[in-house]
């Protein structure tokens, strides 16, 4: 859609996000701070299927993955030679005393330790470009899918909660690619290296290291179990808390204004201790499997040292094929000690991807069997025909509405807080479909459009003008992205913006703030008003531009509205009714339905709704 002000909720491509006022545009609108998910844990609804998914992603890196698993092997290979050529020292070099022999020995465990030293760091640096470019995808993926989200999904969500899941969860990803893929690949292969080796050493006391194998998969799965949850409701805090900050930050000024510092406080310090909490008690209880593992290692190598001495006592091994072996059953038990401790940011990992997934698991707007057709050349007639919309089910916010708009006409729309004006908008743009009725733009349906074809046709002017930190060059510019600097000048000229631009020390190319917080609310308006001439609809929509400036402001804002409408069908929602006396049509709204339409006069003339609106607005009779 070619709009003026994308405000709110920010980047959806196929729709300008519009700030929805009090009473309109959406069911309820956003959650705020503190509500929503508040005592909410959600639980890892399946952990298999959201493996398989990033799998789906990893399986992309084959060449780096596979070179990963052969140095993997080649690193895990070098390590369990080391307790191998070990027992041989002790048996004949050390015992014997050939010093020779063992100083040939220990020069070769020195070249196989370097040597491992060094595929160790060629795989940490292959893993982390492998995981780098993964996460690399996933984030692009997800971003993409926001921009193709329905505009009521970023009515039911926080700005920060979708800003967590975008960085923290996918970081969490990122950091379990990073150390868990490698932990995995070398802790199977070291296991199974273990224990070919251990074998080759002794049958009994192989037997009895594998003992520990049940009773840590055990401990360690009963322990995982509970703490998946745990992780799950960090990572949903996290998002909580991102989303108050957010939107703390942005609204200070409200803040501010009255005086509820302490209660944003007060209000940080519950979500912040129901984060402290839920992280607690996922590290904690996680924090449990090392310390029992370490004692089930422990308590393994004892008794393999205590069997091990009395077999060689016997005469039935070696001093070092013992020793050889009480490393090996050190390197046995590393890998399961080590993916015990692993299992925290494993969760974590899963957690985060889990809560990315269910976001592009969202139907996105734009439905490739969508079959939309493209409209063509507008004239600019639209005809509502008994249209009826509800947000919510049993709750009707439009019943029965018909209009027509005849192409170049201006339609405005009045009446108190709630009515249903800015849903009228909102169906015509189509971020809501109607439940029934019809809506033709030159006779054609608009539920038989291609979205993105019927919003290049449309043009917004909000109340609340949105900039990005950007030049104002570029910020008009946005109307239409190949517009040359003249073209953005002209615009900007029609807009009657141009004189205060050259004022600015930098002009065009003076860089703005966050949403334009360097400018007056006039001049922001005039922008976002010259964004639009640029864009050049055939159709445009005013959500009255005029409401929050001083009269001679928007006498300039008039003039600049006045240039955008002409030869344009406009629909204008009307605050200051001063600003409508020359519509061709004022529609009457109140309780979702029109109670009066007319010109100015005629409305006058009636003295009913309209009247009574627009004598107690200026105080005086007509």
């Amino acid at each position: 859609m070619k709009h003026s002000s994308p405000q709110g909720h920010k980047g959806t491509a196929a729709s300008p996000p519009m700030m929805m006022g009090p009473g309109g545009g959406g069911p309820g609108g956003g959650m705020g701070p503190g509500r929503g998910m508040m005592g909410k844990v959600v639980r890892a609804k399946n952990t298999k299927a959201t493996l398989s998914r990033l799998w789906q992603y990893l399986r992309k890196q084959r060449k780096s993955l596979i070179l990963v698993i052969i140095l993997t092997s080649l690193s895990t290979v070098s390590a369990l030679l080391g307790p191998y050529l070990i027992g041989i020292s002790i048996d004949r070099y050390i015992i014997p005393r050939n010093y020779d022999g063992l100083l040939w020995l220990c020069l070769t465990l020195f070249a196989i330790y370097v040597f491992g030293a060094a595929l160790s760091w060629i795989q940490s640096y292959v893993i982390t470009g492998l995981s780098q470019r993964t996460v690399f995808e996933l984030r692009r993926d997800l971003f993409e899918h926001l921009q193709k989200l329905p505009l009521p999904y970023f009515d039911s969500k926080t700005h920060g909660e979708l800003m967590s899941r975008t960085t923290n969860d996918i970081e969490n990803v990122t950091n379990t690619l990073n150390q868990s893929v490698t932990q995995l690949l070398t802790s199977v292969l070291t296991l199974v290296g273990a224990i070919i080796m251990m074998l080759s050493l002794n049958l009994w006391l192989t037997l009895l290291s594998l003992l520990i194998i049940p009773l840590a998969m055990g401990m360690t799965g009963q322990i995982a179990k509970r703490t998946r949850r745990f992780f799950s409701g960090q990572q949903q805090s996290l998002g909580e808390l991102n989303g108050f900050i957010e939107e703390t930050v942005s609204g200070q000024r409200v803040v501010k204004t009255f005086n509820h510092e302490e209660k944003a406080i007060e209000d940080f310090h519950k979500i912040n201790t129901k984060l402290r909490e839920s992280g607690n008690k996922a590290q904690i209880l996680s924090g449990f499997i090392g310390p029992v593992m370490n004692v089930i290692n422990n308590t393994s190598y004892a008794m393999i040292a205590a069997v091990g001495a009395w077999m060689a006592i016997q005469g039935m091994t070696s001093i070092g094929i013992i020793v050889a072996f009480l490393n090996y059953s050190k390197q046995f038990g590393r890998p399961i000690n080590e993916l015990a401790n692993q299992f925290n940011m494993i969760q974590s990992g899963i957690a985060g991807a889990e809560r990315v997934f269910e976001v592009m698991d969202v139907k996105p707007e734009f439905d490739a069997a969508n079959g939309g057709k493209e409209l063509g050349q507008v004239r600019g007639e639209v005809v509502f025909d008994d249209v009826s919309f509800s947000y919510k089910k049993d709750t009707p916010t439009l019943k029965n509405v018909s209009l027509t708009a005849k192409p170049g006409e201006t339609i405005a729309l009045v009446g108190p807080t709630g009515a249903g004006k800015t849903t009228i908008v909102n169906l015509l743009t189509r971020f809501y479909d109607i439940d029934s009725g019809s809506i033709t733009i030159d006779g054609e349906d608009i539920r038989s459009l291609e979205k993105n074809s019927l919003r290049q046709q449309l043009g917004i002017v909000l109340q609340d003008a949105y900039l990005f930190s950007d030049t104002i060059r570029e910020n008009i510019r946005y109307g239409r992205l190949d517009a040359t600097d003249e073209e953005v000048e002209v615009a900007a000229k029609l807009a009657n913006a141009d004189s205060f631009i050259h004022k600015l020390p930098q002009g065009y190319d003076a860089q703005l703030t966050a949403e334009g917080g360097n400018l007056s609310q006039g001049q922001r308006q005039l922008l976002t008003i010259a964004r639009a001439i640029l864009a050049d609809p055939a159709i445009l929509i005013l959500d009255e531009a005029t409401s929050s400036v001083d009269t001679r402001t928007e006498m300039h804002i008039q003039e600049a509205m006045n240039s955008l409408m002409k030869g344009r069908t406009s629909f204008v929602i009307a605050h200051r009714l001063s600003t409508i006396r020359e519509a061709d049509q004022i529609l009457v709204l109140n309780g979702g339905e029109i109670i009066e339409r007319g010109n100015h006069q005629e409305l006058l003339a009636a003295k009913g709704f309209y009247y009574n609106l627009y004598t107690s607005q200026f105080n005086r009779a007509v």
